[in-house]
């Protein structure tokens, strides 16, 4: 088989991704399959003669799309949303057929450079401070990771390596096992569950903290638990603060665990995976308040902001700490600029990255920022349409404050009616959710998550609530 007929497939495969998503509304967004199907529908062992490009492709609907969840279609409301565009879309394909493994600056120029201006780009639409960006004439920088959960992890490493570092110097005496056994870092009982295995991996402590009523973690909760730490001869090192909780897009108060932090040299770092692209409009960046006290920022183009899966923005004040961290130089991945521009494998867990800030490039030169900005305040009008369905029906309550384009809600009445309802929901395939529970209260998630989306799109899913609904009350009568 010879290359020219491969090029030609590619851009067929171009037509076939195309009409798959402008006509993926038509499709059932959950599948009907159950673990196991696709076994059978595939011979056991690979094929020795090369295919026909055309039993591929009749593979793809056949094998393929039965056992496929379309989280772009306007029917999918689980989760939060994964971003998806097809100027991102390209961007890979291109960043597919260079290639390049972007570990150092030599190893592809191009793929360092543009990152670090992409990150000043996003870090000035998003209005961080000047001292979280390279341009700043200091050490602070940007840099893409895989998913926040990496950030967190990175960040919490570099908040390790210079907690030891400073109780190393007040403390000649202590070995590096006795330090890191006194570490103690924190969250909130609301924060992703991503937190807490950052702190498995990192080998360290950290303490879930009580939320307030609003589900928000207050300043002098972080500072009570930070006394208590100190008198148990602990040294409290790290603290996440969450802008946009997975479970209700909640909001710590960063304005207050930012100057606790600082106070008493805890590395504050700030997740703000789903909710930190809409602080690209000027209307949400209240919700980031005290962000100049924090160490290091994180959010995920990669779910709302139209750029696909994985992109995940990430700003070190002090970037030294995590290189530092990172730090392994053999000779083979030595080059004669180092020192002159960041060496990204220097800022991440894996070494090898993809040249990702071309999905980035690509996005903010075609939507431009006043795009974004209306994609990202049409989804926030979309949850407040569904608010509005939901609350004029006397059956149903909004379970806590609607947030961006998540609206949290129930059937009035025990656990059980709304777990029964989302059972009856997903069972009728024709839209997707999932539920969450806070302070043993259960209750459906409604994220806004389709680039396609149109306001008839979130008439039809409350239409689709209220009929399940009016099954199983009619049941239990």
């Amino acid at each position: 088989m010879q290359a020219p007929q491969f090029k030609d497939f590619a851009k067929e495969m171009v037509d076939y991704i195309a009409n798959y998503l402008e006509n993926i509304r038509d499709r059932r967004v959950l599948p009907e399959v159950q673990p196991g199907y696709l076994k059978p529908l595939i011979p056991s062992e690979a094929p020795e003669k090369p295919e026909s490009w055309e039993a591929v492709m009749a593979d793809i609907e056949r094998v393929i799309m039965p056992g496929v969840t379309h989280w772009h279609s306007p029917k999918f409301h689980a989760y939060f949303p994964t971003a998806n565009s097809y100027p991102a879309i390209v961007a890979d394909m291109l960043s597919g057929a260079i290639a390049c493994i972007g570990f150092t600056w030599i190893a592809s120029p191009a793929c360092t450079e543009l990152e670090v201006e992409m990150l000043n780009w996003l870090g000035k639409m998003l209005g961080l401070p000047e001292e979280f960006l390279a341009s700043s004439g200091g050490e602070a920088g940007g840099v893409i990771q895989g998913t926040a959960s990496e950030a967190t992890l990175v960040a919490l490493l570099g908040a390790k390596a210079k907690a030891i570092k400073r109780a190393q110097e007040d403390h000649p005496e202590w070995d590096e096992t006795t330090i890191i056994s006194k570490l103690v870092g924190y969250t909130s009982n609301q924060s992703h569950s991503s937190v807490e295995r950052a702190g498995l991996l990192g080998g360290v402590k950290l303490r879930s903290l009580k939320a307030d009523s609003n589900l928000q973690l207050r300043g002098e909760t972080l500072e009570a638990a930070i006394k208590e730490d100190l008198a148990e001869g602990l040294i409290p090192f790290y603290a996440v603060c969450t802008l946009g909780t997975t479970n209700t897009c909640a909001f710590d108060r960063l304005d207050e665990l930012g100057p606790v932090g600082n106070k008493y040299n805890v590395w504050i770092h700030v997740d703000a995976a789903y909710a930190g692209s809409a602080f690209v409009c000027p209307e949400y960046r209240h919700l980031m308040k005290g962000i100049e006290t924090a160490d290091s920022f994180n959010f995920n183009p990669h779910k709302w902001m139209l750029v696909n899966f994985d992109c995940s923005a990430m700003w070190l004040k002090e970037p030294y700490w995590i290189v530092n961290a990172f730090n392994v130089d053999p000779l083979y991945l030595k080059h004669d600029m180092q020192g002159s521009a960041p060496d990204y494998r220097h800022w991440q867990i894996p070494l090898g990255r993809r040249f990702r800030a071309l999905k980035l490039w690509f996005v903010l030169r075609l939507y431009g920022v006043e795009n974004i900005q209306a994609h990202i305040r049409r989804h926030c009008a979309f949850a407040k349409q569904f608010e509005a369905l939901c609350v004029a029906d006397s059956r149903f309550e909004i379970f806590t404050t609607v947030q961006m384009g998540l609206v949290c809600f129930k059937l009035k009445g025990s656990n059980d009616l709304s777990e029964a309802l989302l059972k009856k929901i997903n069972g009728r395939g024709k839209i997707h959710m999932v539920p969450s529970k806070v302070n043993d209260v259960y209750f459906l998630r409604m994220a806004v998550c389709s680039r396609f989306t149109e306001a008839e799109d979130i008439d039809y899913s409350w239409k689709e609530v209220s009929a399940a609904a009016d099954e199983l009350l009619a049941e239990k009568k």
